[in-house]
């Protein structure tokens, strides 16, 4: 009998302890709701407070060209005192379509080649000056064609010959660079209305087999004469004339609309040209032409130009 009360006292205790564990079970159940989830994302973004603007981003295209300039240092010799600025003088932005075909190929938008080409006397006949210029664009933009197509001793009339004119033409360039002016003022005689009509006749010849494409002229770089009299050694002066070549060219390009780049001036002019080839070491003993390294600053420079001058077409 003691052992059956017993056995029901507890079932009595058990039955007693049931709705006070109910009540616990319910407690933390409830509680567990209002924990954090704890997960491996990341929260979603509060919204932002009402009238404060979200900042507007860019289409990836627009964000590339937004920063399409380009860096192009050139550091002269040391020697080289009273330079000139470098730039490409066009006043009517004739290089906008050239430009906007480069930066159509930098972008991986076109797969067209930019063909230029670039005719010339002697400095470009050695072919260091103008590949230096080519091989730094191609390096820059990818596609690029620049071929280079000069004659020793030539002057403006040499390529006015309509086998030299046709052979041009059939490179399809859509920029055309023109280097001469050396040996034009070599000439003791030299006479500057004859210069301006020897330009003049090249220059229509061209237009006519190419008529939309710009012409870009350049001036030489600048050259003494030598004097020897009997046994004497001979001796070397500054070339005069060159200034006054440079000068015909300018005034050429800007009264036929054509693009100019001011080699001499850029150099040092007429002051001081002609010396600081000399001083830095950087022309032959002819000094008439350069040393590979007097080609390769020449090159750089005109690189240096067009690179200004793309960097102010994207720019604007």
């Amino acid at each position: 009998m003691v052992k059956n009360n017993t056995t029901g006292e507890e079932l009595m205790r058990k039955n007693n302890l049931l709705p006070v564990i109910m009540f616990i079970w319910t407690v933390i159940l409830n509680i567990s709701c209002f924990v954090p989830e704890a997960t491996a994302q990341d929260r979603i973004p509060a919204c932002p407070p009402l009238g404060k603007t979200l900042k507007k981003i860019k289409p990836l295209r627009e964000m590339t060209w937004a920063n399409d300039t380009i860096s192009a240092q050139i550091f002269f010799p040391t020697a080289f005192r009273e330079t000139g600025r470098n730039e490409i003088i066009d006043s009517i932005a004739l290089l906008s379509t050239v430009f906007e075909h480069l930066r159509q190929v930098r972008a991986g938008l076109s797969e067209d080649t930019v063909r230029i080409v670039h005719i010339g006397d002697s400095h470009v006949r050695g072919h260091i000056y103008p590949q230096t210029t080519g091989t730094r664009l191609t390096e820059t933009f990818g596609a690029v064609s620049y071929i280079d197509k000069g004659v020793n001793g030539a002057t403006c009339l040499t390529f006015t010959h309509p086998d030299r004119i046709a052979e041009i033409a059939a490179l399809k360039p859509e920029l055309l660079i023109l280097s001469f002016g050396t040996n034009e003022s070599h000439n003791r005689r030299y006479n500057m209305n004859v210069h301006y009509n020897q330009m003049d006749e090249l220059v229509k010849l061209l237009r006519d087999s190419l008529p939309n494409v710009p012409i870009l002229l350049t001036t030489p770089p600048g050259s003494y004469e030598s004097f020897r009299q009997r046994r004497r050694r001979r001796t070397y002066a500054i070339n005069p004339r060159t200034a006054t070549a440079a000068e015909t060219i300018r005034r050429y390009a800007k009264n036929n609309r054509l693009l100019v780049w001011d080699m001499y001036d850029v150099v040092g002019g007429k002051r001081r040209a002609c010396t600081n080839w000399t001083e830095a070491k950087l022309m032959r003993p002819d000094h008439v032409h350069y040393l590979p390294e007097g080609y390769i600053l020449q090159g750089n420079l005109l690189y240096q130009a067009i690179i200004k001058a793309y960097n102010d077409y994207v720019s604007h």
